[in-house]
């Protein structure tokens, strides 16, 4: 069975529950895969209780280094800090990244108005991601830019490394 690493902030209702949302969306649509998704790792990631840093980076390196393919959430007013960790050791052990970049400011790439903006200071209406993480995740995986793109993605990723 292969695994997919859901590598994501993990800190507030709204992201636990997309992330929830998300995985059920892929487990519906690739059945056979073995989603480690941290936040349902009570043990290590259960934030009433203790674990240390050295705890949480072991157990969860340990299951990303045991995933087929990754999948990384990108968005947030930054990229969550842990996502990126994440996305660097998985592509030291070249596991295939899918990320998840839904920002919708992305929107607009012809219109003229919003391409003169860039000439302007502080006036971009365009995101920003860093572009180093975004190359990590490029040179052995894909960027998609809806929830709905995301399992046609891992499938496509598993499909050439399996």
């Amino acid at each position: 069975m292969p695994k997919l690493y859901f590598a994501s902030p993990l800190f507030n209702e709204m992201e636990l529950s997309f992330n929830a949302m998300l995985a059920e969306k892929i487990r519906q649509a690739i059945p056979d895969l073995d989603i480690y998704l941290p936040q349902e790792q009570a043990e290590i990631n259960d934030k009433n209780e203790y674990a240390d840093s050295i705890a949480i980076a072991r157990y969860d390196t340990d299951a990303l280094l045991a995933s087929d393919v990754m999948l990384a959430v990108l968005d947030g007013l930054q990229m969550d800090p842990g996502v990126a960790a994440e996305v660097g050791v998985a592509y030291q052990a070249n596991i295939p990244i899918v990320g998840l970049y839904t920002d919708t400011r992305q929107q607009g790439s012809d219109n003229q108005a919003k391409l003169d903006a860039l000439k302007e200071v502080a006036e971009s209406q365009f995101p920003y991601v860093n572009l180093y993480v975004v190359g990590l995740i490029k040179s052995n995986g894909v960027v998609v830019n809806a929830s709905d793109k995301v399992s046609s993605a891992i499938k496509e990723l598993l499909n050439r490394s399996l």
